[in-house]
């Protein structure tokens, strides 16, 4: 389960200025949520250097920098880019510290190859979910993952979307779903099927029931046994176990499926529900855009390639029927 950041406290010799850092970034409207647990591990690792004044010397940082032999390219690149940024900050406060090249370190790689799920899988998924157990330390995980897979992939959610609801972000009188501070800094509002509203409600109603807690507006929708929010570490070790259970397999951390590919998984049956519905694409594109809280039509383009990749008969079809919507791979 998650910690809570407004808990941290830092004791290195910059921990004044960290405290500085993570105040001015969410001032300026990011939740910075992953950051303060980078910088926790890096005041951590400062207490036990020899560093005592307030500096970022270059020996030190690079040591930091380094790979670790269980972290990714990925997670390196994301780890050195805030404290690059932190480095930042206490250059223009007059403060020494040195500042990561953006080329240092292996790059990453931004092929787009997620798993398509069939319809069938899916099913098969939802189904498996729907057999969880209550488990010592989960209790309530039989009532809560059902309705967590089902939002992933029936409404393309972001799994860090779904774990920070809060009961007062789902309106399930009005049939509508809150994503409070999304990606890209905005609200969106999204309705979920009828079918997934109702089920809702059912768990809702269940949750007040069991809940040792009187659950107000600002509890968090899907809690933990402590009434925090759910880790996506947590969900992802659930997610694996289902693909095992439904016969799935899984090409290792990293190489998917992914939990995230269920949300790709719904723009390409979306779209290649609308194509078979006969809808006119062009009108449809702009309402998955903001149904997925994208910001422009780059962000959805990338799932009419997808499309393209996969179905190539579709493809053609579609291309005829809508003037070549459908871009053309590389």
């Amino acid at each position: 389960m998650s910690s809570n950041p407004n808990r941290i406290e830092f004791h290195s010799a910059i921990a004044s200025l960290i405290n500085q850092f993570i105040q001015e970034k969410r001032a300026c409207g990011y939740k910075y949520d992953e950051a303060w647990s980078v910088l926790k591990r890096l005041d951590s690792f400062l207490c036990n250097t020899a560093l005592k004044q307030i500096a970022l010397p270059e020996k030190i940082i690079l040591q930091w920098a380094e790979k670790q032999s269980n972290e990714t390219v990925s997670t390196q690149q994301r780890r050195i880019c805030f404290i690059r940024q932190l480095a930042r900050f206490m250059v223009r406060l007059d403060y020494p510290a040195y500042i990561i090249p953006a080329n240092f370190g292996a790059r990453r790689s931004f092929a787009f190859s997620p798993y398509i799920f069939t319809r069938k899988e899916i099913r098969k998924l939802i189904h498996a979910a729907d057999k969880i157990k209550p488990h010592p330390k989960s209790s309530m995980r039989h009532l809560i993952m059902p309705e967590i897979f089902r939002l992933l992939y029936g409404c393309g959610f972001r799994l860090n979307e779904v774990l920070s609801l809060r009961v007062g972000d789902v309106d399930l009188m009005q049939g509508v779903i809150t994503v409070r501070e999304a990606k890209f800094g905005k609200d969106r509002l999204v309705p979920p099927a009828l079918d997934i509203v109702e089920r809702l409600q059912v768990y809702a109603k269940r949750l007040e029931k069991d809940s040792l807690e009187k659950r107000t507006d600002d509890s968090f929708f899907f809690p933990s046994d402590t009434q925090t929010a759910w880790s996506s570490s947590g969900i992802y070790n659930i997610f694996r176990k289902l693909l095992l259970q439904c016969g799935i397999p899984h090409g290792g951390r990293g190489k998917g499926p992914r939990v995230h590919d269920l949300r790709h998984a719904f723009a390409v049956h979306r779209l290649i529900q609308w194509h078979e519905e006969g809808a006119d694409l062009n009108a449809k594109m702009p309402l998955l855009i903001a149904y997925l809280g994208h910001q422009d039509f780059t962000g959805t383009q990338k799932y009419l390639h997808l499309t393209a990749e996969l179905f190539p008969n579709l493809t053609a079809r579609m291309n005829k029927q809508f003037g070549g919507v459908i871009p053309k791979g590389r």
